[in-house]
């Protein structure tokens, strides 16, 4: 075939054929929707969006209201309007105070005269050229006599198809390079050229049971909504197919669960012994829990139970127990922490217990010497090892047990699902504990943990002390070092967390190795200081907490490694600096590493006078409660930041919001043990696409082979 001379590029086929007027797929790369192109693709890849499909299931995380025009001599001040008119002056284009740029004009529209500003945008002064009607919007504020618009949207009066005004304008996640025109621009041409919109997930039944539009009525809507009304419904529909995919996932993850078998304990009673043996008098709710896991391990379908308390409050107590149970049981039982130190903490205490009890404890670790990991495999492939302490090194395939029974996983929250599974896998049938002591809202849990069975220690031991929490700004910082000094002097030590490790050029929060540096120069020279953080190895962290628990250290300067770490009941005072930059469960898990002995502890944080910030140190200040903290916290921060969502395996939420959808979320989990009560493996013709959305996007639930 003859090749013309004059070929200077290559057309892709699918992009030819959607010039040509061709639909296009959902399976079609972003690259191929007219106006985007390979180059501006790789900005949508920063957002996730590598189709059509995952562009028209980009969500607008509001709207605003731009369809209403309001005059000038009607502002009121505060409102965030749309005001239409010409420009009453020339565009003055300059440099101001600390050299910010400031674009400033005046806009009239007969009834008075509004100031325009824009700060640091150069080029709003070209595109003020480029007509003399606009309209503005942005918020009104009454300054001077008069009223100013401060950076406000803007949209040439002669343009009528840039969409920016006169309508009910969807708001999405963005990123740099991307803004909102080219979001909306992109989606809009995408709906247009779409040869068929995505199957309907929901049962006919169900939709009309809780009143849902069909997709392809929902996803339109939300793109391009004619009133607040008709975009809360699609909302709404498109919240509730998030949840029920969840929903349902989980419902036939715990019916497959149930067909395997775990061979029941035949020793549950021997707990009363290991009761009596302890120095101690376990809490009310401690023993309820006990009872709750001892009535799973006696079934012979596997116990999948998580455990949820605040910080103190016996977890690693309870878990002892069920371990006593299965090696009296003739079983093995593994602990899974998320850190070394922790591992190794679990190590040291649970070998102190149970050695009284004549059971063999070891510790398997990725940072242990080679010549101790032989040896622990050994021991653990061979019985000999009753109880295996360790981190991820347990998931390894070098990793063989004999009679593995029982998997724990400390801190469940740092674990994925599928990590969360791969360690049961080893033992077969296998009964599994999971531990958190991060409260977790229940509508949060029923998404994290709705296939296991939960449990709550919702009581402090005796003789544990409220832990004093402060709020302060930096103009406190001489009196907070005196404050040390003083603790210090009464035999007391001292954590001091700090946010990074290093410093940063584009932060500029606390250095963890910097500020440590500066103390023992400037500030406490007379003191032992030392710094932990993630980058040390793991042989230097256990040197620098052996230090800190023996004493020997006065002031440990760490990060966030310490959220999950050693007790060290002489640590009385906790300072936090840039507090605003951690949630609030996580300042609530630091501030649990004090308050462990009998003495008096302080929490002081560091934060500053944002709005949000004195909200969220108002919060820490007034409760001990970690539940309390936790439904604060999701409020705030939403689940996606809550403690990484993402790594549990479930998938992200656009559309549902788990701090005001608890409704909805009980409508789906209602309507997902209905499909499933029914048909349990989502396999009839009606249930089928449920089933593959949940295989799609419930990735680690798919990866399991359950819904393939």
């Amino acid at each position: 075939m003859f090749t013309p001379l004059l070929q200077f590029q290559s057309v892709n086929p699918r992009e030819a054929a959607f010039e040509g007027g061709q639909k296009m797929r959902l399976t079609d790369g972003i690259q191929y929707v007219k106006g985007i192109g390979e180059a501006r693709a790789k900005l949508f890849a920063r957002l996730g969006i590598r189709t059509v499909s995952d562009l028209i299931y980009h969500l607008p995380r509001a709207c605003e209201d731009r369809s209403e025009i309001k005059q000038i001599a009607e502002l009121m001040d505060g409102e965030t309007v749309c005001v239409s008119g010409s420009l009453a002056q020339g565009v003055r284009s300059f440099r101001g105070r600390n050299r910010v740029h400031i674009t400033q004009t005046a806009v009239s529209d007969g009834s008075g005269i509004m100031r325009v500003t824009w700060f640091n945008a150069p080029y709003m002064a070209a595109n003020l050229t480029k007509s003399s009607s606009f309209t503005f919007y942005g918020t009104a504020a009454y300054k001077g006599g008069g009223f100013e618009m401060v950076n406000p949207v803007i949209e040439s009066n002669t343009d009528s198809g840039s969409g920016k005004t006169g309508r009910i304008i969807p708001i999405y996640p963005a990123t740099a390079g991307l803004n909102q025109t080219a979001l909306r621009n992109a989606i809009k041409t995408a709906l247009a050229s779409l040869s068929e919109m995505p199957r309907d997930i929901i049962p006919p039944g169900i939709r009309e049971e809780y009143d849902l539009m069909p997709i392809d009525c929902a996803l339109r809507t939300i793109h391009m909504p004619e009133d607040f009304e008709s975009y809360s419904d699609a909302r709404r529909r498109l919240a509730f197919e998030e949840l029920l995919v969840q929903q349902a996932g989980l419902c036939v993850l715990g019916s497959e669960r149930k067909k395997y078998f775990a061979a029941p304990f035949s020793d549950v009673h021997c707990i009363k012994e290991f009761a009596a043996a302890l120095p101690f008098e376990l809490t009310g709710a401690q023993k309820r829990v006990i009872n709750e896991i001892c009535a799973d391990l006696m079934q012979k379908t596997p116990m999948n139970r998580l455990v949820q308390g605040d910080v103190g409050s016996g977890k690693t107590m309870v878990a002892a127990a069920a371990m006593f149970a299965a090696v009296r049981s003739g079983f093995q039982a593994a602990l899974m922490a998320p850190t070394e130190i922790l591992a190794n903490q679990h190590y040291a205490n649970l070998k102190k217990l149970f050695s009284q009890f004549g059971f063999e404890t070891v510790l398997l670790c990725g940072g242990m010497p080679a010549a101790e990991k032989r040896a622990a495999l050994a021991k653990i492939a061979s019985g000999e090892a009753n109880i295996i302490i360790g981190t991820h090194a347990l998931l390894t395939e070098t990793v063989k047990f004999d009679r593995l029974n029982l998997v724990i996983t400390d801190e469940q929250h740092r674990f994925g699902v599928r990590q969360r599974t791969a360690l049961t896998g080893k033992g077969g049938g296998t009964h599994t504990l999971v531990m958190t002591a991060t409260p977790i809202p229940r509508t949060l849990s029923l998404i994290l943990y709705g296939d296991l069975d939960v449990s709550v220690i919702d009581e402090l031991p005796p003789g544990r002390k409220p832990i004093e929490t402060f709020s302060v700004t930096e103009g406190m910082r001489k009196r907070v070092y005196s404050f040390i000094a003083k603790n210090i002097s009464e035999g007391r030590q001292v954590y001091i967390v700090c946010p990074l490790v290093e410093e940063s050029e584009t932060l500029t929060a606390k250095s963890a190795v910097e500020y440590a540096e500066k103390l023992k120069k400037e500030v406490f020279p007379h003191y032992n200081i030392d710094v932990i953080h993630g980058k040390l190895k793991a042989k230097d962290k256990e040197e620098v907490m052996r230090r800190f628990t023996s004493g020997e250290t006065n002031i440990l300067v760490a990060t966030t490694v310490i959220e999950v770490g050693v007790d060290v009941p002489n640590a009385t005072v906790m300072v936090i600096e840039n507090a605003e930059r951690f949630g609030l469960s996580q300042l609530h898990q630091l501030r649990g590493r004090i308050g462990r002995g009998s003495h008096s502890s302080y929490c002081i944080m560091f934060s500053n006078n944002g709005k949000l910030a004195k909200e969220r140190m108002k919060v820490m200040c007034e409760t001990n409660d970690g539940f309390k903290i936790s439904e604060k916290d999701l409020q705030l921060r939403g689940p996606g930041e809550f403690f990484g969502v993402r790594q549990h395996g479930l998938p992200e939420l656009k559309a549902a919001d788990l701090a005001c959808d608890m409704i909805l979320l009980k409508q789906a989990q209602d309507a997902a043990h209905k499909i499933t009560a029914t048909d349990p493996s989502l396999s009839s013709a009606e249930n089928r696409p449920l089933r593959e959305r949940i295989g799609s996007r419930f990735s680690e639930v798919s990866e399991s082979g359950i819904f393939n």
